[in-house]
């Protein structure tokens, strides 16, 4: 996690953020990528039952979504958020007709507007989603809103609120940063055009 409220980050969607998470830099650190595997294995387990595929989101889901199938001993593909500009132009890459449902694999859902588009692709080439896991999320209620229009059961191993009381209490941000990275998480839109003023 990087904080940088003074000079925001600046996301695919357009909005600006003061706070950045990395979950790729889980796969450096083999007890957290293990301790992720395991937790993705049981939250599917446990909502979803047992597909019979994984999907990994390129690119934050393709490795957390491959751990997952090779310990639950299930194919695995993964999905573009968009058709590849050469080669096959595919947009899911493996062979999907092995299986008929899927459970996707997401690093981090934001707006969930990357992660619908994947969706969208893998329900393109046939497949049933029965839902989407991801290592984090922001809870906003755009996407929020976008998951339940696409009817899409999403569940996330951790969110904001928990990311920002561990930060506390290890003292990584203080009382006086939670001000402006609480006024982003409830209007992230406004903030954005504050920020630009």
């Amino acid at each position: 996690m990087k904080l940088s409220p003074a000079k925001p980050f600046t996301w695919a969607s357009g909005w600006k953020s003061p706070i950045y998470c990395d979950n790729r830099k889980t796969l450096s650190y083999p007890p957290v990528r293990t301790f992720i595997r395991q937790q993705f294995v049981h939250l599917i387990q446990s909502e979803f039952g047992r597909p019979d595929l994984i999907a990994g989101v390129a690119t934050g889901g393709i490795a957390h979504g491959m751990l997952v199938a090779h310990d639950m001993g299930l194919p695995f593909i993964y999905v573009r958020t968009s058709t590849k500009e050469h080669g096959l132009r595919n947009q899911v890459e493996g062979d999907a007709s092995v299986g008929r449902n899927v459970v996707v694999v997401e690093d981090l859902v934001s707006t969930g507007g990357s992660s619908l588009q994947a969706v969208g692709a893998l329900r393109d080439a046939g497949l049933e989603v029965k839902g989407m896991v991801s290592i984090f999320t922001y809870g906003f209620d755009k996407a929020r809103t976008a998951f339940e229009e696409a009817r899409v059961k999403l569940h996330a191993l951790t969110n904001y609120s928990i990311l920002l009381d561990q930060a506390l209490r290890e003292g990584y941000i203080t009382e006086k940063d939670l001000v402006p990275l609480n006024t982003w998480r409830k209007d992230p839109a406004n903030w954005n055009a504050a920020v630009q003023a």
